[in-house]
């Protein structure tokens, strides 16, 4: 029995605009790749830059039907397969459940294609649902580049977006997994927490402004913000890492987190759209 990922979200939608955004391919393009073939029930394909492994399709249709969407994918040589299944949450809301084969936590921090593929459907729900909302997209992962850069406007004041990014119980609720942070040079990063055992390292601090973490082979993280008319522009930029071997995985996963993040301050009633997470080998989140 292959390893198994289970992702599981809440979408402001019904299941039958949620389908129509997992099939059409106007809206795929939209969210999830750069090119998109779908002719249904025989085909179902997506390719591109933002796709790993992305120089030509590598998708076989499996199933379809007004609640659920089932296809093999060639990675690594090896034939994967994702499944996603809508279930309806009230008249205007919809839980997805994507299943993901081959993909365990040793995987998902190896640096193969497969591997990433945890935080490639992170950050492509995480997109779903700001296209659901009628939100702008957090950038995609070009898997053609070493060049990892991107930009969110956050509704919210400056101070607010430092907070929440700084204080270690703000940053644990919005990233929706336990996160130490010292936020002064030389301070420890901790996701887990700090009894994680493992954390990176605070290099830069620029208190309210800018702040650079150093996570060691995969590089150094630096957000910084510029607040204009009571909105913050945060700036992300991944940098310091083999640019032969780009840190894809671990630059997903942190851009998909800046989807709640955003939320985080901009909904009066926030709820992350993250229901679970199920990855084996990777702990649960407490709480």
């Amino acid at each position: 029995m292959t390893d198994q990922m289970i992702l599981r979200v809440r979408l402001a939608a019904p299941v039958a605009t949620v389908h129509r955004a997992l099939t059409d391919p106007a809206e795929l393009r939209v969210w999830l790749a750069e090119q998109v073939e779908v002719e249904l029930p025989a085909r179902y394909a997506f390719w591109g830059r933002h796709t790993p492994e992305g120089d030509a399709p590598h998708q076989r249709l499996l199933h379809v039907d007004d609640h659920s969407l089932r296809f093999s994918w060639l990675l690594d040589g090896v034939e994967t397969t994702t499944g996603f299944a809508l279930a309806e949450d009230g008249p205007d809301a919809t839980v997805l459940t994507l299943e993901q084969s081959h993909v365990d936590f040793a995987a998902a921090t190896s640096g193969s294609t497969i591997g990433v593929l945890q935080t490639f459907w992170a950050l492509s729900l995480a997109n779903l649902a700001a296209h659901l909302e009628g939100q702008p997209l957090l950038p995609k992962t070009d898997f053609t580049s070493a060049e990892l850069r991107g930009e969110l406007v956050i509704a919210a004041p400056a101070d607010k977006v430092w907070e929440s990014l700084t204080d270690s119980g703000q940053a644990s609720a919005w990233f929706g997994y336990p996160i130490g942070i010292e936020p002064w040079v030389g301070g420890r990063y901790a996701m887990g927490g700090f009894e994680s055992g493992h954390a990176a390292k605070v290099v830069d601090l620029d208190p309210g402004r800018r702040m650079s973490v150093d996570w060691g082979p995969i590089g150094v993280t630096t957000w910084e913000l510029a607040e204009s008319q009571g909105k913050t522009t945060l700036t992300f930029v991944q940098s310091g890492f083999d640019e032969q071997h780009p840190p894809y995985s671990a630059w997903a996963g942190s851009v998909s987190g800046l989807a709640e993040l955003r939320r985080f301050h901009e909904m009066a009633d926030w709820q992350s759209i993250w229901l679970s997470v199920e990855v084996p080998g990777l702990e649960p989140a407490a709480g």
